[in-house]
This record gives C-alpha cells, structure tokens and sequence, in this order.
C-alpha cells in the first residue's frame, strides 16, 4: 500500500520534535491522528466505490464511508 507521506519526512519531523516539551509534541500526534484519518477515508471509500463496482470513488462513497470512519475514530 503506498504511502500518503514519505516515510523519510515523517522521521525528520517527529525527530525536530523529540527534543521539545510535550506540548510541542502534542502538534506532531495530532497531524499523524489526522493523516491517519485520511489514510483510513481513502481506504474506505475506495472499498465502497469497489461494492458498486465502480471504476472512479464518487462523492456518494466519501460520504458513505465518512459515517464508518468518524464512529469508529471518535470513540
């Protein structure tokens, strides 16, 4: 599966982040919460356009997937 963000640039801003106080780091755990989310959308979306054996993910999949994702993230 590819990657939404190069593994090399997700090492060089964690890294600029580990020497600062928590609270920085906080910044860095919310955008990877974020990435993920979208990682997990994109993915769900996909396998919905995949039941309608549609060949292109419509807006009618992101908005069925995104009721999945935001349960299953929110809690």
């Amino acid at each position: 599966m590819p990657s939404l963000y190069p593994r090399a640039t997700l090492k060089r801003i964690i890294k600029s982040h580990q020497s600062k106080a928590l609270s920085k780091n906080v910044d860095v755990l919310i955008y990877l919460h974020c990435v993920l989310f979208l990682q997990k959308l994109a993915q769900e979306a996909n396998s919905e356009a995949g039941t309608d054996k549609a060949k292109v993910v419509e807006r009618k999949h992101v908005k069925a997937a995104l009721e999945r994702v935001l349960q299953e993230f929110q809690g």
